[in-house]
């Protein structure tokens, strides 16, 4: 059974950071690439946020994103991380890891993770 166990969320002021974990397990974690995406309130749809290739760690990111999250992996421990930077309001969400169905090069024009997710992880940026 495929699980993912997120965590590192919580409550942070505008401009700061927080780290989060994602450890699978129930099948070969370096086969495939990876992404975490977050849903926010209102009944959203998830969005892809970033992708992390297992070939050679090339990584993509939502350009909501892009130049303050930071994705990387390792393999060995079957855990992603992704270490998030000057947050800002809009980053409110629900953060989940994702294993992906198509490679990650696609993220950013199609959807391309399963939908099948974890628990979650919350995050709360707000003064």
């Amino acid at each position: 059974e495929v699980q993912f166990v997120e965590s590192g969320g919580g409550m942070v002021q505008p401009g700061g950071s927080l780290r989060l974990s994602c450890t699978a397990s129930g099948f070969t974690f370096s086969a495939y690439d990876m992404s975490w995406v977050r849903q926010a309130p209102a009944g959203k749809g998830p969005e892809w946020v970033s992708g992390i290739n297992t070939r050679d760690g090339t990584t993509f990111y939502a350009d909501s994103v892009k130049g303050r999250f930071t994705i990387s992996r390792d393999n060995a421990e079957n855990t992603m991380y992704l270490q998030m930077d000057s947050l800002k309001p809009e980053d409110t969400a629900l953060y989940y890891c994702a294993r992906n169905a198509l490679p990650v090069d696609f993220c950013s024009v199609t959807p391309c993770f399963e939908t099948d997710l974890g628990q979650g992880t919350q995050v709360i940026v707000s003064s």
